[in-house]
């Protein structure tokens, strides 16, 4: 396990697939920064290209759903954005989901089987957060949408970080004999995960649906749904083709949200 190798974009180019180099637009790298998602962000608002990827070895204000923090020390994880700009928003629907299925895939190309997905855009091993996605949307002038699509994962975290709350787990602890080093895995990270992108509006979740159920680690489980203040319990039942949550409740009856907060016991 060699996660704390800096980043260096020649590094990762050099690992990169002739499909993955020509959707690249820019790669920039950053020792430190405040968050990669709000860095594209911005980029984007300046007429940045679709492409437009960065990574970092730190960030000092990471985001997480919700507008949680994302605990990001140095050189221990992976913390990179991508951006793209989509002609529908509407047809955006699920694409955090097709990420998901994305770093599964690559995952498993290193022989890194246990791991799933838990809705809408986690990444779990053992009922323990690995990893998570974040993408942001914002509308253009134009009449298009601009899309920043985060990921964080951990490779090699610390046992205890009181500022996380949750329940976590990295890389190392549950594959501690595989090899990883960061710039060769986020190479393969973008030649899965760009691609996806550049095609999802003309394919849609409907090419990955069945995959990521595949993957699903809430399906069967007794859960609590946290919508804004509401609560809601029930049984996850698995997502629709449309890529939203199922959920039973004690009467029998299902209910489907297109967001939310779930909470789960092991």
């Amino acid at each position: 396990m060699t996660a704390h190798v800096l980043l260096n974009a020649n590094n990762i180019e050099s690992h990169l697939t002739p499909t993955c180099l020509t959707l690249i637009s820019v790669l920039d790298i950053f020792d430190h920064i405040d968050s990669t998602n709000r860095y594209l962000m911005s980029q984007a608002q300046n007429n940045a290209p679709s492409g437009a990827v960065c990574f970092a070895n730190s960030q000092t204000a990471g985001k997480g759903r919700q507008g949680r923090q994302w605990v990001s020390p140095q050189g221990a994880n992976i913390y990179g954005s991508f951006l793209w700009h989509f002609n529908n928003v509407a047809l955006l629907n699920g694409l955090s989901l097709a990420i998901g299925v994305g770093v599964i895939r690559v995952l498993q190309k290193y022989g890194i089987l246990d791991v799933g997905l838990k809705w809408p855009n986690d990444i779990y091993s053992d009922s323990k957060k690995l990893g998570g996605i974040l993408i942001e949307v914002t509308s253009r002038p134009d009449g298009k949408a601009s899309a920043v699509i985060g990921l964080g994962l951990n490779i090699d975290l610390p046992p205890h970080i009181d500022s996380i709350t949750q329940a976590y787990t990295d890389l190392k602890t549950i594959a501690p004999h595989v090899t990883l080093e960061r710039n060769t895995l986020i190479a393969h990270l973008l030649n899965e995960l760009l691609p996806i992108t550049a095609t999802f509006e003309t394919q849609g979740l409907s090419a990955y649906v069945d995959e990521w159920r595949q993957y699903d680690c809430l399906k069967g489980k007794v859960a609590t749904l946290y919508v804004g203040k509401q609560a809601i319990q029930g049984t996850v039942k698995g997502i629709d083709n449309h890529g939203l949550l199922k959920l039973q409740h004690a009467d029998g009856m299902e209910t489907v949200f297109t967001s939310g907060e779930v909470s789960f016991s092991q």
